[in-house]
C-alpha cells in the first residue's frame, strides 16, 4: 500500500513515483479534489454517512453542494494517509445543527491516486488521477466460492443471512462484499487499490478463507461454552 506522509507545513508536494508499487490504468482527467482523511475506506457503490464538525470540512461540504461536486476520501493511519483513495458525491444531508455541525450520507464513485498535495489552506487538497479497471477474465468457480465466504461469514458475524448481492446484476461484488462485512481497514484499502475485478476477488477469497475459519472456530467455542453448566429437568 502507498502511503502519504502527512505535510508538516504550507507547500504543494509532488507524491514520489517509488509509491506506486503496483499496476494502476490511469485515465488521462486529472483533477483537483478536496481531501478528507479518516480512519475509514470508502469503496465505489459502497454508502457511508458522515457527522461533519470541523469548520474546515463544513465548509468543504457547503462547497460541494453548491458545486455539485465530490470530495475525495483517503485511508488516515498514524504514519500517514493512503496515497489511493475514492470519491465521495454527497447524496443528501440529513440533519442540520444549530452550531453549523451537521450529518450527510455519501456515495463513493470513482477510485483515485494522488500525485500531488496542496497545503496551502487549511483544507487539504489534491491533483488526482482517476484510475480504471484493468481487462481481465473473471473466473465464475472462483466468484462462486467468493460468494458462499460471504454468505458464511455475514451469517457467522450478524446472526443473518445476506439478501442484498445478487451475482446477476452486480458486476463488481469485490467492491459490495468489502463494504458489507466489518473487515481489516488494511485489506478494504487493498481491494481498493487492485485494478482488477479477477484480482480483488482473488484476494477476498483468500482473505475470507482464513476469516470464516476463525469465526466458524469462535461460533463453536461459544455453542460448548452456553452449554456448559446446564443441568437436567
Amino acid at each position: 500500500m502507498e502511503l502519504v506522509s502527512r505535510p508538516t507545513s504550507s507547500s504543494h508536494l509532488p507524491l514520489p513515483c517509488a509509491l506506486l508499487s503496483f499496476p494502476l490504468e490511469v485515465t488521462m482527467s486529472p483533477a483537483r479534489l478536496p481531501l478528507f482523511p479518516l480512519n475509514v475506506v470508502l469503496l465505489p457503490g459502497a454508502d457511508m454517512p458522515l457527522h461533519i464538525f470541523e469548520p474546515r470540512y463544513r465548509q468543504m461540504v457547503r462547497n460541494c453542494l453548491d458545486t455539485k461536486s465530490p470530495f475525495g476520501m483517503l485511508l488516515a493511519l498514524p504514519n500517514g494517509m493512503a496515497g489511493t483513495g475514492c470519491t465521495a458525491e454527497i447524496l443528501e444531508v440529513t440533519n442540520r445543527y444549530d452550531d453549523g455541525r451537521c450529518d450527510i450520507l455519501t456515495v463513493g464513485r470513482e477510485p483515485f491516486r494522488v500525485v500531488e498535495l496542496f497545503t496551502d489552506d487549511p483544507l487539504l487538497h489534491g491533483q488526482v488521477d482517476y484510475l480504471d479497471d484493468l481487462v481481465a477474465p473473471i473466473n465464475p468457480q472462483l466468484s462462486r466460492q467468493l460468494i458462499e465466504l460471504y454468505e458464511t461469514c455475514h451469517t457467522l458475524i450478524f446472526d443473518d443471512y445476506p439478501r442484498d448481492l445478487d451475482p446477476s446484476a452486480d458486476a463488481e461484488i469485490s467492491y459490495k462484499i468489502a463494504a458489507k462485512l466489518p473487515m481489516d481497514l488494511l485489506c478494504k484499502q487493498r481491494v481498493l487499490e487492485l485494478r482488477s475485478e479477477a484480482e480483488r476477488q482473488e484476494r477476498l477469497v483468500a482473505y475470507l478463507k482464513e476469516w470464516s475459519a476463525h469465526l466458524q472456530k469462535a461460533e463453536t467455542v461459544r455453542v460448548r461454552a452456553a452449554g456448559n453448566g446446564r443441568g437436567l429437568n
